[in-house]
């Protein structure tokens, strides 16, 4: 079974399910700005989920000045959560926690 690591600001902490990871996210790291709109969402998944979902590669690209690989790479993390994750779970855990 693979492994979730956080990754936020260095953080290593790693999860059985994807699940975990997500709320994880949610609630111990603090909310970002989108540097495109300015709306403020939690970091990891969320974050980039929000940038893909509301966003062009191009708008992503000039405001977080990222390259052709690091675009890849969120959209290939933002691919593999939503294969795996039961997102149903997550709001229901997150709406919990409210």
């Amino acid at each position: 079974m693979p492994r979730w690591e956080c990754a936020i600001e260095g953080d290593d902490r790693q999860f059985d399910r994807v699940e975990e990871l997500i709320v994880h996210q949610s609630v111990e790291h603090d909310r970002i700005e989108c540097k495109v709109c300015g709306a403020v969402v939690p970091d990891g998944y969320f974050a980039i989920k929000h940038a893909f979902d509301e966003h062009s590669r191009a708008e992503y690209v000039r405001a977080y000045d990222a390259s052709a690989a690091e675009v890849r790479r969120r959209e290939q993390i933002k691919e593999s959560v939503e294969s795996a994750a039961n997102m149903n779970e997550v709001i229901e855990r997150l709406e919990g926690d409210a």
